[in-house]
């Protein structure tokens, strides 16, 4: 079964800076894009950056020019460094990995995955 693992969260002051970090395990045999959402309380989710497996990369108007998402696609792990964080990224972060092909039992299967959410709380 294809897993992610989040970790990297915690609080910090404003101005600060945070990297998140998902690894995605299992007998995957290759990621289409993976990504990070948020949800802050009483919000809907939504995108913070992706990253496709060609290395290209979107990002929320919102956080361009203070966090960098990357990939190491050959450890399936996709990283996200925050910096310059303010009291308004304060949120659930979750990893999203897009397109992903495992190969269980001599099939072959591509779904995409989230991961449980870590908490980023940013204080004023």
């Amino acid at each position: 079964q294809v897993q992610l693992v989040e970790s990297g969260g915690g609080l910090v002051q404003a101005g600060g800076s945070l990297r998140l970090s998902c690894a995605a395990s299992g007998r995957i045999v290759s990621i289409n894009a993976m990504g990070w959402y948020r949800q802050a309380r009483g919000k809907q989710r939504e995108l913070v950056a992706r990253i496709n497996s060609g290395g290209s990369t979107n990002y929320a108007d919102s956080v361009k020019g203070r966090f960098t998402i990357s990939r190491e696609n050959a450890k399936n792990t996709v990283f996200l460094q925050m910096n310059s964080l303010k009291p308004e990224d304060t949120a659930v972060y979750y990893c999203n990995a897009e397109g992903v092909l495992s190969h269980y039992g001599g099939s072959y299967n591509s779904r995409g995955y989230w991961g449980q959410g870590t908490q980023v709380t940013v204080s004023s």
